[in-house]
Parts: structure tokens; C-alpha cells; sequence
């Protein structure tokens, strides 16, 4: 599904538009012309749908040279390592996992603690049968690093507060400054707060003054709708509630 000039939405689940697999996030893929970089991975149980959405969109899968994450949460990265195989069988060689300094040695060892995964199956969050495949980090980022994306650049920002590492990322494009901002804001201001280790409403409002202090337009989170234009209304929403000592409302209402 292109979204815009160069981005196209490749993979989403509940939480979304149900084009692939309950358990995906939004899966993005940013088309640079040489190259193709997806953003986030899914939660791998449908990751030759999300290939099936590139080719239907007229990306060449063998263009795929990157997956970034925005963070390890399973519905955002346990796809990695099937993706990064199956994209290898394609161009012949693997594309390059990309993640936080935080994030990368919990992803390289499936560390299913580490990434919360085990008390969201718990929680009924995820399958009892889903799993997290430990998988290679070619890259480790910290905020302001740059990607290269072929002829685009992804900047990264920290943003925790939904979990430890969490990036979202600026890229400018012909057209528009885009935001994919993870789970760290959503569509009308919303935010994503769990009772899991890592999870921190303080830091959260943080990031959000963080995205806010910053230029872009175009919205990209990992669940729910997305904005092509005048995107920054939601980090206005999210300010809102901020500066009155308050949180924003959570993505999901108890």
C-alpha cells in the first residue's frame, strides 16, 4: 500500500489494517531507489505476506539492503530473523538488522525476559506458541545516527518510555519530513503504557516533548491510522495532556 512518494505500508495487524498477521506491527518500507529499508520486521508469522505486499507495491525484495526496528517487542522485531533469511534467499545475501545499543544484545540472544515477551504471552498478548528466534544485529545505533536508505536518510531520536531503546526515526523526503515513530506516540495523541520492566510513563512524556520539539509532517507509528500530512497535530495532542502534569490517553482504553 504506498502511502506516499516513497513509503509504502507492507505489513499491519490487529491493531491496524489486518494485512498480514494479527501479531504485526505496522511494517513500513521506505524505498530509497538503490535501495529498500524496512521498518520493523513483524512478529514473523507472516513474513512471506509481507514479501507478497512488496512485490505487489513493485519493490523488488532483492532491493531490501536494511531492517531497521524501532524497538524488540515482539510484534515489532521476533520477525526479524525470518525475514532477514528469507530476504537472503532472494538477493543472495542478508539484508542488515539495524536496532538501539539497548535492544541489540537482547535480539542477537531472543531474549524473550529482556524483550517482555514472556509475560505478554502471560497476558494473552501473544500466542502460547509464539517465540522470539534469536537473530544477528549487523548495527547498533544511538540517537542522531544516520541510515542510509539508497538516495534517503533516516535520522534516529531516542524515544523510550514505551520500552528500553526505543528509536523512532526523521527522513525528509521530496515531499514531506516523515516521523516513524513506533510505539512511542499514536494517531490522536495516544500512548502505549505497559506494566512490564522497562515501561516508564516519565520518559515517555520525555520523548514525546523530544518528537514534538522536531520538524516533520508526515505520521507513521507502529499500530493504529497514520497521517500523510500535517502530522505533527498529534504530538500537539499528546502536549496537551503533558503540560497539565497529565499523560495522554493510552492506545487502548482499560
Amino acid at each position: 500500500m504506498r502511502l506516499i512518494d516513497s513509503v509504502h505500508l507492507v505489513g499491519s495487524g490487529r491493531l491496524g489494517f489486518g494485512l498480514t498477521d494479527d501479531c504485526d506491527s505496522h511494517v513500513y518500507a521506505v524505498d530509497g531507489g538503490g535501495e529498500i529499508a524496512l521498518i520493523d520486521a513483524g512478529g514473523g508469522r507472516a513474513t512471506g505476506r509481507i514479501i507478497e505486499h512488496l512485490v505487489m507495491d513493485g519493490l523488488d525484495p532483492a532491493r531490501v539492503r536494511s531492517i531497521v526496528l524501532t524497538h524488540a517487542h515482539g510484534d515489532h522485531a521476533a520477525g526479524v530473523s525470518s525475514m532477514r533469511a528469507a530476504l537472503a534467499e532472494i538477493a543472495g545475501t542478508p539484508p542488515r538488522v539495524i536496532a538501539s545499543r539497548d535492544c541489540a544484545p537482547w535480539i542477537e540472544q531472543g531474549d524473550e525476559s529482556a524483550v517482555s515477551l514472556i509475560q505478554a504471552r502471560a497476558a494473552g498478548v501473544y500466542p502460547a506458541d509464539f517465540v522470539f528466534p534469536a537473530c544477528p544485529v549487523d548495527r547498533a545505533v544511538f540517537g542522531g545516527d544516520r541510515i542510509g536508505v539508497g538516495d534517503l536518510t533516516l535520522r534516529a531520536v531516542e524515544t523510550p518510555g514505551h520500552a528500553r531503546g526505543h528509536l523512532s526515526f526523521l527522513m525528509a523526503t521530496a515531499s514531506r519530513v516523515c516521523l516513524f515513530a513506533g510505539d512511542a506516540l499514536f494517531f490522536g495523541g495516544r500512548v502505549a503504557l505497559q506494566n512490564i520492566w522497562d515501561c516508564s510513563p516519565t520518559e515517555s512524556a520525555a520523548s514525546i516533548e523530544r518528537l514534538h520539539a522536531l520538524e516533520w509532517d508526515a505520521f507513521f507509528p507502529g499500530h493504529l491510522s497514520f497521517s500523510v500530512r500535517d502530522g505533527h497535530r498529534h504530538a500537539d495532542a499528546a502536549m496537551e495532556a503533558i503540560r497539565r502534569l497529565g499523560m495522554p490517553p493510552p492506545l487502548i482504553p482499560a
